[in-house]
């Protein structure tokens, strides 16, 4: 893959729920770093979804549900997101440190909009199902802007087109594939999506 002139590492993200793998390439294309990290700890995983939902009836008859107040429901997901943004900042600030190259970008999965109000995202049932994941990636995009790093955003459905585009049409499976195996295993598909984030980024 040609190098960018001018550009330095940047970081692929696949966020799986408060967790989310990160690939960080350099300007030419190679694999510099591979590290899986978690966003929170000690905390309900997905607020809105499930205490959110409890909260208002949703899954009430659903044998994991729990009694919790839409008070304290929404008191959690403010705890959540505290947590995260501080999970997300130490999170990058390692990643930095452990990098040799200076990062530049952070490809993010795009957020689809949400309503403004924490009560709001938990009673539209749409929001609720999304509202998670989406506090987890802005958390760090906010955090990686805190840096100074520019953040893109991706689309899932193309960004493994956008990658191969980027690396002048060359088949975009066999640059993973040949990533995959010079750092061993893991490498499934959420190592794949994440680096092919970064490679798309390069464009």
């Amino acid at each position: 893959m040609k190098a960018r002139v001018n550009h330095g590492a940047i970081v692929g993200v696949a966020e799986h729920g408060n967790s989310a793998v990160l690939i960080t390439v350099g300007p030419s294309g190679e694999l510099l770093d591979r590290r899986r990290i978690d966003l929170t700890q000690n905390l309900p995983t997905h607020p809105y979804h499930h205490e959110g939902s409890w909260a208002i009836g949703r899954y009430a008859n659903s044998a994991w549900a729990k009694k919790i107040s839409l008070p304290d429901a929404i008191a959690l997901v403010e705890r959540v997101h505290a947590a995260a943004a501080k999970g997300a900042s130490q999170s990058l600030e390692n990643l930095a440190s452990g990098v040799s190259a200076q990062i530049k970008a952070i490809a993010i999965r795009v957020c689809p909009p949400l309503p403004k109000t924490t009560e709001e995202r938990i009673r539209d049932t749409r929001a609720a199902n999304v509202a998670d994941s989406i506090m987890y990636r802005e958390a760090l995009a906010h955090a990686a802007e805190a840096r100074g790093w520019a953040v893109r955003w991706y689309d899932r459905e193309s960004v493994f087109e956008r990658a191969e585009a980027a690396g002048g049409g060359k088949d975009i499976e066999s640059i993973l594939s040949a990533m995959g195996k010079s750092i061993g295993p893991p490498w499934q598909a959420i190592h794949k999506l994440a680096a092919a984030a970064a490679l798309a980024a390069l464009a």
